[in-house]
């Protein structure tokens, strides 16, 4: 939980020098573009409805009044992009300044972001040799409605291409605490009707700014399937979605080292798959043409096989988990194949994060229901509770609904059905979709929602209690005890003290506590925070320990005696 950007600023600068001398095959990725000569490029003007609607030909764009946009959009790979950017591009240059604002956070000095863009580079080199031509158009086009805000950092293409493999520098650099995503499927005796359903949480965290403006996009490609996806302006990759074939991919991060070289984004070969494949096997075979630079879980449920497999990616091996005598499916942030039986930094990570305490977790509510429908996956995905039902603190990691999820999701894909949460997190209505409904539909009624209000799964009332409101205040009192330790200022105790009392079952909240007495020499007020902490449910292990080494310094250097 703790945000450390430290090894950012490491990794750029001990490259930085080294890759402005050493440049050797960056030139030409920095000047490779697409060819679009084969493509008109012009599109019409878009045509401003109101502040919450635009029209383009038969694409739009339109908010709902539960804050989803929705996006429909249509043609060629190059008519895809102009018309995607020309729609969003409100809401492309605000996901642009929330997420660069993150990294000048990072990298503040124009010295060091010189060399960040050096790096970005040489780093990102390998790229564009592992992106299909279909998806370096459609991004051209989309690049096209790019602010020039941040071309210190890249030109609008390129930077938009590195902006595709943001999530998986997010999953590698795991000091960025930026993900932990919890995903199932149930099908045959485990569900009503024997069909399938999954769901899944959304973990990627950039702040809640960056969740606010969450895009249901529907896309009509002139070549492979029609599908949908819930994206972010500038983003045509894909974490969740379904396609018209009844086949959905949601992914989920696994283990990785810190990749050095940038290769296939995880979300566009999960892209490619709803486009292309309409079964698990065609999905298990596009999956092993592409070379990804991170690892990753991608849920695959499909309506023509009803069952779901997990298709396991790394830069060095590839595995597919199936369950041929179950009838449920779990996914959270472990490999469970063959292939990965072995592997080290899986292991590792199944002992020391909170992948495996929320796997068990979803098998314990999974095996509450008796048949697992929509509204029950719902509430599973907003379950804040440990195993057995223990208390953890809101917006602990090793909870389902950590409080910090960009958009939650279900699917039934034998009927083309899918559900998606509106804000705050997953606690807001879940609107539903149909797929068949949605394309035979929003080509003809541009300025009409797309959603399906009798389908709609009602908000949870935890979002109007007093414990919710006090957690958002908690993680606003969080921050400023986190800058006082950085810039080691001083604090008045109330503000300590409501930070613990904000949040009280959450053992982090005593943790910060303890630090900022630790670094102010407060040793008897920094012991007791430790073991309050201590007494809670900690995230993971490595976190556990460094509370536990707290206390041993501090119980030395007070003389305490065991």
């Amino acid at each position: 939980m703790i945000h450390r950007p430290s090894i950012i600023k490491k990794y750029v600068l001990l490259l930085g020098l080294f890759l402005i001398l050493f440049s050797c095959g960056v030139k030409k990725s920095v000047h490779n573009r697409p060819d679009i000569s084969g493509y008109h490029d012009s599109i019409p003007d878009r045509v401003k409805i109101s502040d919450t609607s635009f029209v383009l030909g038969s694409n739009h764009l339109l908010k709902n009044k539960q804050g989803l946009w929705e996006l429909y959009v249509e043609g060629d790979p190059l008519e895809r992009g102009l018309n995607n950017g020309s729609l969003t591009r409100e809401l492309f240059a605000k996901q642009e300044d929330l997420f660069f604002s993150k990294v000048e956070e990072f990298v503040p000095s124009k010295t060091k972001r010189y060399l960040l863009r050096k790096f970005l580079a040489w780093y990102n080199r390998k790229m564009y040799l592992n992106i299909t031509e279909e998806d370096k158009v459609e991004i051209y086009g989309l690049s096209r409605y790019a602010a020039h805000t941040y071309d210190d950092i890249a030109p609008p293409y390129l930077r938009l291409l590195y902006l595709h493999g943001a999530h998986d520098i997010g999953h590698a650099m795991q000091d960025l605490a930026l993900v932990g995503c919890s995903s199932f499927a149930a099908w045959g005796d485990k569900t009503p009707d024997g069909s399938l359903i999954l769901g899944r949480n959304f973990d990627f965290y950039v702040g809640d700014a960056f969740a606010q403006d969450k895009i249901v996009s529907f896309v009509r490609p002139t070549d492979g399937n029609k599908f949908m996806s819930v994206t972010w302006g500038g983003m045509i990759g894909v974490v969740s979605g379904m396609n018209d074939q009844g086949l959905t991919v949601t992914i989920n991060a696994g283990a990785s080292k810190i990749p050095l070289v940038a290769k296939t984004p995880v979300s566009l070969l999960t892209r490619e798959i709803l486009q292309y494949a309409s079964n698990i096997k065609e999905a298990v075979a596009i999956a092993k043409k592409r070379s990804v630079f991170v690892s990753e879980s991608i849920l695959v449920g499909s309506a023509k096989d009803n069952m779901a497999a997990i298709i396991e990616v790394s830069p060095d091996n590839f595995g597919v988990f199936e369950v041929p005598n179950s009838d449920q499916l779990i996914c959270t942030n472990h490999f469970q194949s063959a292939a990965y039986a072995k592997d080290k930094n899986n292991l590792k990570h199944m002992v020391e994060s909170h992948s495996e305490y929320r796997y068990e977790r979803l098998q314990e509510l999974l095996g509450e229901q008796a048949k697992i429908t929509p509204q029950a996956a719902v509430a599973i995905l907003r379950n804040k509770e440990g195993l057995h039902n223990e208390v953890l603190g809101y917006g602990n990691e090793k909870a389902i609904n950590q409080l910090i999820s960009h958009h939650a999701i279900v699917f039934k894909p034998s009927k083309l059905l899918v559900w998606v949460s509106s804000n705050p997190y997953q606690l807001g209505e879940f609107v539903a979709y149909d797929l068949n409904e949605v394309f035979s539909e929003a080509p003809r009624h541009p300025k009409k929602t797309l959603g399906i209000p009798d389908l709609t799964i009602e908000k949870d009332p935890f979002q109007y209690s007093r414990a919710f409101k006090d957690y958002q205040e908690y993680k606003v009192v969080r921050e400023k005890v986190l800058d006082a330790i950085k810039d080691k200022e001083r604090l008045e105790p109330s503000v300590l003290n409501k930070l613990e009392q904000l949040n009280p079952e959450f053992w982090e909240g005593y943790y910060l506590v303890g630090k900022y007495n630790y670094e102010h020499g407060y040793y008897t007020a920094a012991l007791n925070a430790f073991g309050e902490a201590n007494s809670k449910v900690i995230t993971t292990l490595p976190e556990k320990q460094s509370v536990e080494s707290y206390i041993k310094k501090l119980r030395a250097r007070l003389g305490i005696c065991d």
